[in-house]
């Protein structure tokens, strides 16, 4: 009687569920994308909880999943596939959801509660180093990941340029004007953080029409996923053609960024002067025609620039106007604001200053986005932001680099600390990423601690091995635990890097934005490839892991035989420098062989996605120049060159593998002369290389990509000698 009992309810569960009454639409929607195959053996449901939560329970042969919202349930969803179905859902659009046979039953109800209802994700470079180049397809995948890992707060900064281009034309500049002042598509980030202005332009009126139109797209998938959009504001960065409209307006230059040229400089006009607020209405008025709004805008004049001025009350009445600027538009405005600058130029922002500043916003009217504490806690040193609401952060990537990096125990220690000791007014944690880099785990790490999950840093690793590889496999799980415990050890810093990708040099790094810094030996990373590839695992995950780690730790032995190279330099040794030399160049290619195996390496993804914006062959060429320029020579100087370096498939051997050679014959004809080797003579050859080869007639020879099992196997018979040779 007791069987058939529950058999009934079992069915009228089933029945209740199947019915889509309560059924989350977006939810729902989610998962077809995301899993069609396996949709329907969902059901989506929403309760009455008023904080984020979700529910977990097999009901009969389906898998209910509740929430107080649906990110929550999108949460809980992820929750579900990876730690029963063992799936790792990639931010990438280009990478595979491979599911089991048979979706695992849940055996008893799991219920997590969050432990902030606010996540916060992204990064004004992340439009650049990232997605600059991203079609709808790429970001629907990327918001249905934020939604999956429990983002609430994306910002959304896509599009602006159609804002600003109405802007502009009401206050009497020309089109012309105006798309020349905007900058080249990857550049914009750092234009609309009145960094640079001009460079590269005009930016053409169909890549401005075509990006108001997916911002659109963007903001509406982002709000039915129970996510705040935040939308850009007047930050007072303006055109310099408005100080000939504006004769009397408070427009001054900018202090240098980036090593540009003086005609590269960004204007700003003083928030107390009276055009300030009459842009702000007409920004925020054409903003919300066009994208809605949210009411919290992110808002930041002074990154990584000077202020006009250092004066405590100055700072407080310009941060009084900005914010009273948004606040007399919308009663609801919130202004959100990277913390960056306070770490960056602790000379000028003392404390007093800060103090000011901070404290001329009416307490919880501003949020402020607390950047790099997997380094440095603002919070700590500035008495909680003297009371404003902050979000956590962890940036973890500059320049969207290539290289595994990471502080996985430090960042899960101040975290902890974090939401015991950072007060009531932590408004939430989340991610201040430059790129998305090859460390996607690490951002799933932290994102998850926002969740009281009970699941500590062990379980959770090995959960990670285990959806990698596809199964419970011990190597799996021992090369992960290694992972965290000895080669996620450094925090990210600029310029982080192999070798392979610097500037030439026989002694360091040449430069600050290619440093090799690692915190383990390349036999700490040795072993985890070692024990990554005694695994057998078809997953696309396990063989991006293969390729990457062995990526790292060929990188890493680049390092070693330059050091060689140059001890043989230094005894005019011409036979040990050819060998060495030779090998050095043998292990370039042998790194474009080795990442060609995997999509996520791709210069040719990079270079093929930006030409497809383009309506003409002129353009295409237009477009491919700024793709190539932002991740090789950067700007118009060596300043930033190498910044936002990247071991992909086609770059190892037409940019890095070709300075090297370059470099291998200066030094040899040197030493065959008996000359010292000019080092600031190599570097004017080596500039007008990097420089011609972002020209799109440079030619560029991608490898045909091979099984990435074989390959990473062969390097790795290849390479293991290496260890003790150098």
């Amino acid at each position: 009687m007791r069987q058939y009992t529950t058999l009934i309810l079992s069915l009228v569960l089933i029945l209740f569920y199947s019915c889509g009454s309560k059924d989350d639409k977006a939810a729902r929607e989610l998962a077809k994308r995301i899993i069609p195959e396996q949709e329907k053996m969902f059901v989506f449901e929403r309760t009455d909880d008023t904080t984020d939560v979700f529910e977990i329970e097999s009901v009969g042969k389906k898998i209910a999943i509740r929430g107080n919202n649906s990110n929550s349930i999108a949460v809980g969803l992820n929750y579900y596939l990876k730690n029963y179905c063992l799936t790792t859902i990639s931010w990438y659009a280009a990478n595979p959801v491979e599911m089991p046979a048979v979706l695992p039953a849940v055996e008893k109800k799991v219920r997590i509660k969050a432990k902030t209802d606010e996540r916060f994700f992204l990064n004004y470079c992340t439009f650049g180093y990232t997605m600059p180049w991203w079609q709808w397809n790429d970001w629907e995948r990327f918001i249905d990941w934020m939604a999956l890992n429990g983002i609430t707060m994306p910002l959304a900064i896509t599009g602006q340029e159609a804002v600003w281009q109405k802007v502009w034309q009401k206050h009497g500049l020309t089109d012309e004007q105006i798309r020349n002042y905007f900058t080249g598509p990857a550049h914009l980030p750092w234009h609309r953080m009145s960094n640079i202005d001009y460079w590269d332009g005009p930016l053409p009126q169909s890549w401005i029409d075509s990006q108001a139109e997916l911002q659109k797209k963007i903001v509406t998938r982002e709000r039915e996923l129970g996510m705040t959009p935040i939308l850009p504001a007047f930050a007072g960065h303006v055109p310099q053609e408005l100080k000939d409209i504006y004769p009397e307006a408070e427009i001054t230059r900018v202090s240098y960024w980036g090593g540009f040229a003086d005609e590269y400089r960004c204007s700003f006009l003083a928030p107390m002067d009276s055009l300030y607020p009459v842009i702000q209405k007409d920004f925020l008025e054409e903003q919300t025609k066009l994208f809605g709004t949210d009411h919290i805008y992110g808002i930041d004049p002074f990154n990584e620039i000077d202020s006009p001025s250092w004066d405590p009350e100055t700072l407080a009445k310009m941060a009084s106007r900005i914010y009273n600027s948004i606040a007399d538009f919308d009663k609801d405005a919130i202004w959100l604001q990277m913390g960056w600058l306070f770490y960056a130029d602790p000379a000028h922002w003392t404390q007093e200053n800060i103090k000011a500043y901070l404290g001329a916003v009416p307490q919880g009217r501003l949020i402020m986005l607390d950047y790099y504490c997997e380094f440095t806690q603002i919070w700590e040193q500035t008495a909680k932001f003297y009371g404003q609401q902050y979000i956590w952060c962890y940036l973890g990537n500059f320049g969207g680099n290539t290289v595994i990096c990471g502080n996985a125990k430090d960042v899960s220690d101040n975290l902890a600390k974090t939401f015991a000791n950072g007060g009531d007014n932590l408004y939430g944690i989340g991610s201040t990423l430059e790129g998305f880099g090859v460390n996607q785990c690490m951002y799933e790490f932290i994102l998850d601690k926002a969740w009281d999950s009970g699941m500590d840093d062990k379980a959770w690793v090995d959960k990670l091995a285990d959806r990698h590889s596809g199964a419970k496999d011990q190597a799996m799980r021992e090369a992960w635990q290694m992972m965290f415990d000895k080669i996620y050890v450094e925090y990210s810093k600029t310029g982080m890097a192999s070798l392979t990708c610097a500037h030439p040099c026989l002694v360091g790094n040449w430069h600050w934005t290619t440093k090799p810094v690692q915190g383990y030996t390349a036999s700490d990373i040795h072993e985890v490839w070692s024990k990554m590839l005694q695994t057998t695992s078809e997953r696309d995950s396990y063989k991006f892991d293969i390729i990457n780690t062995g990526r790292q730790f060929m990188g890493d032995l680049f390092l070693k035989m330059r050091d060689r190279y140059t001890e043989a330099y230094n005894r005019s040794d011409v036979k040990e420098m050819t060998r060495i030399s030779t090998l050095m160049l043998e292990l370039l290619d042998d790194i474009d062989r080795l990442v060609s195996c995997h999509i996520e390496f791709s210069l040719e993804k990079w270079i093929e996605d930006a030409k497809l914006f383009a309506a003409t062959e002129q353009e295409k060429d237009y477009y491919e120049r700024n793709a190539r320029t932002l991740i090789s020579v950067w700007g118009d100087s060596y300043h930033l060159a190498d910044y936002a370096s990247r071991s992909w498939s086609g770059m190892m051997t037409s940019f890095y593998k070709a300075r090297w050679e370059m470099f291998f014959k200066e030094v040899s004809a040197a030493v065959k002369t008996g000359k010292k080797f000019d080092q600031k003579a190599f570097d004017k050859k080596c500039w007008d290389f990097e420089c011609s080869w972002t020209d799109p007639e440079h030619s560029i020879t991608y490898p045909e990509p091979g099984d990435p099992i074989r390959t990473a196997h062969e390097m790795y018979n290849k390479y293991t000698p290496y260890i003790t040779k150098f």
